[in-house]
């Protein structure tokens, strides 16, 4: 297992580390385009310096950026950074359950809880934040964001670059569009369509996203 480097210095890329050392990987520390971070250290660990000065590093890495306001990040750097997908390290919490069946993609992250019944597909890129449950037959597409306490159905789709807030349910069989958003603690019943926001419960239509036109596959 080769050493770890992180992309980003937030919240979600501390969360990551220690996830790496609860399961044993040893993380050399953290890159990030905020020159005032450089030569900081966070939660015990070193800032080396800008984002692509990971190139260079020998290290797998994971992106561990992106919030509501700009979730189309995670891809961008990925895309910027170009890197071999052999490079992406898969971040699993030991307490972590993933079922008969199930896969998960590089550059993913499954925080503490994170639960995978049967036969569920994660692909790359994605951050799963702690307590989520997915349950049979779901498929979460790459670079989605799936908020704490997120519960899927059996058969429920997140296509690419879907955002889930934290403590939504999602109903089985359905579906959210790539990039859309769904705020947190919504009951969606129904299809969303890609790139709108839906909120409430049952969650309904509140806007088109603010998100730059990004790949749907």
């Amino acid at each position: 297992m080769r050493d770890l480097v992180i992309v980003g210095a937030g919240g979600f890329a501390r969360e990551t580390a220690s996830a790496a050392l609860a399961g044993g990987r040893r993380v050399l520390g953290f890159v990030d385009d905020n020159p005032d971070l450089h030569g900081t250290v966070r939660s015990g660990l070193p800032v080396l310096g800008p984002v692509d000065s990971v190139i260079g590093l020998d290290a797998d890495v994971v992106v561990c950026v992106g919030n509501p306001r700009n979730y189309t990040v995670r891809q961008q750097i990925v895309e910027r950074l170009g890197l071999d997908p052999a490079r992406y390290a898969t971040v699993l919490h030991p307490s972590v359950s993933i079922g008969a069946g199930s896969t998960v993609g590089e550059g993913t992250v499954l925080l503490a809880g994170t639960v995978l019944t049967a036969d569920v597909t994660v692909g790359a890129h994605v951050a799963v934040m702690p307590h989520v449950v997915l349950t049979h037959d779901d498929l979460v597409g790459s670079y989605a964001t799936v908020a704490s306490g997120v519960r899927l159905g059996g058969g429920a789709i997140l296509e690419t670059g879907a955002y889930v807030g934290s403590g939504a349910l999602i109903r089985e069989g359905v579906t959210v569009g790539a990039w859309a958003l769904v705020g947190m603690g919504s009951v969606v019943l129904h299809d969303v369509p890609p790139g709108e926001i839906w909120a409430g419960s049952p969650a309904r239509f509140l806007r088109n996203a603010s998100v730059p036109e990004r790949q749907s596959s």
